[in-house]
């Protein structure tokens, strides 16, 4: 996620939105670039609560055959 900024400099609520964005949209990271300051502002944004999902999910019908899809 990129996120495009034309501000006099970032704040701490500028961050946390950034954030919000990549916990709504379930994204590891971002850039937040402000353009808008005396020079060239850069952060990078991390989503810390971002929640892998497992590579091979449990079928919770049948928990001992992890695979299965209810197959005949």
């Amino acid at each position: 996620m990129v996120e495009i900024k034309a501000l006099v400099r970032l704040e701490d609520v500028h961050l946390a939105q950034a954030k919000n964005y990549l916990e709504a949209y379930g994204l590891e990271n971002g850039l937040l670039i402000n353009f808008g300051g005396k020079s060239l502002e850069f952060k990078r944004v991390y989503n810390n609560k971002k929640i892998s999902l497992p590579t091979n999910p449990v079928n919770h019908q049948n928990p001992g055959n992890p695979g299965s899809d209810n197959l005949i």
